[in-house]
């Protein structure tokens, strides 16, 4: 359902996050976020799995301070 992948999206984004502060990176300095299936990166009606793969995925914006 979109409310569970919703909630599978969140907790991906929880446990990237939690990566990426194991490996230094200040806590203060990232966020994450799930969108579930509000944001595919493709968009399909009939998604072959690797058209799912695709779209479970973290993305990171790096900005310079």
């Amino acid at each position: 359902s979109d409310s569970y992948n919703l909630r599978l999206s969140d907790r991906r984004a929880k446990a990237t996050v939690q990566y990426i502060v194991s490996k230094g990176i200040s806590k203060e300095r990232i966020t994450g976020s799930g969108m579930g299936e509000t944001q595919p990166k493709v968009a399909c009606t009939a998604c072959t799995e690797e058209e799912h793969a695709q779209n479970r995925r973290s993305e990171f914006l790096i900005i310079k301070k």
